[in-house]
């Protein structure tokens, strides 16, 4: 690189430095936290609700997948948690990739959205998750795992069991990670 370029790159670097610092403190994005997270999606269905039930015409949310679902979260929670990543590649583990519905690096958070589709699904839902917990637990970027299912049939058989089982406490190699489930409606 000519010794030109090198400076005006620099200069340019340091513009970017001073436009930063000037501007720090304006538009900073609220530190939003797991609880915070947690918080909102147990509003899940009063969102849901009041986009179905308006006065005036306009989206109404068809809850039909897993897909529909995670769309309407990430509309809910975007706004403020202003590093949320959709459906980002995770680290390879066991020869296969994690896909992660949301993290938050910022919240140390992974959202894993959940919809179940059937009765079989209610009853593989519990060993889903665990696999996902033996792939999130080294994750550098996750203290909280939060497990949002949607049940719009009810067809988890034990509701109180699955809670027990998935937000026992956990420690890996020293590291605490939070397993958290929030099941609606």
């Amino acid at each position: 690189m000519s010794d030109n370029r090198v400076a005006d790159y620099a200069a340019l670097c340091d513009s970017l430095v001073e436009l930063r610092d000037k501007h720090a403190t304006l538009d900073v994005p609220p530190t939003v936290d797991a609880d915070a997270i947690i918080g909102a999606l147990h509003q899940f269905q009063e969102c849901v609700r009041y986009l179905n039930t308006r006065r005036s015409s306009g989206a109404i949310l068809n809850l039909a997948s897993e897909a529909d679902v995670q769309d309407a979260v990430y509309l809910m929670l975007r706004p403020w948690v202003h590093d949320l990543v959709s459906e980002n590649p995770g680290d390879k583990v066991a020869n296969r990739f994690a896909i992660k519905d949301f993290i938050s690096r910022a919240a140390k958070t992974v959202i894993e959205v959940k919809y179940v589709r059937d009765e079989q699904h209610g009853k593989r839902i519990s060993s889903e998750m665990h696999d996902d917990i033996e792939n999130y637990r080294h994750h550098p970027h996750c203290k909280t795992i939060v497990f949002f299912l949607y049940d719009p049939n009810s067809l988890i058989p034990d509701e109180q069991s699955l809670r027990e089982q998935i937000e026992e406490d956990r420690l890996y190699s020293g590291k605490a990670l939070r397993c958290v489930l929030v099941l609606k409606p």
